[in-house]
């Protein structure tokens, strides 16, 4: 695998930006010098990361969104 973790990510699994072996190996999302861990999508080369608003689902049962624009960088939590 690569030691730069991808462009664009995303947990949900409908999502063309979904990779289920990247989210295993455990991926970490600064977003403007600040640890987030409600980070429900990013893109690195668009600034900005798509965050959970609260406990709120829409009608399909996938937590509403908030997108914020801002320098991202991701990293591996793991050494590889």
């Amino acid at each position: 695998m690569s030691e730069t973790p991808p462009d664009r990510l995303s947990v949900d699994p409908d999502s063309p930006f979904y990779d289920a072996d990247l989210l295993a190996r455990g991926i970490g999302i600064r977003f403007k010098g600040a640890e987030k861990t409600n980070v429900e999508e990013y893109c690195v080369s668009e600034g900005w990361v798509r965050v959970a608003a609260g406990k709120g689902v829409d009608r399909q049962g996938k937590p509403l969104t908030l997108k914020l624009q801002g320098p991202v960088e991701p990293y591996f939590r793991d050494a590889g």
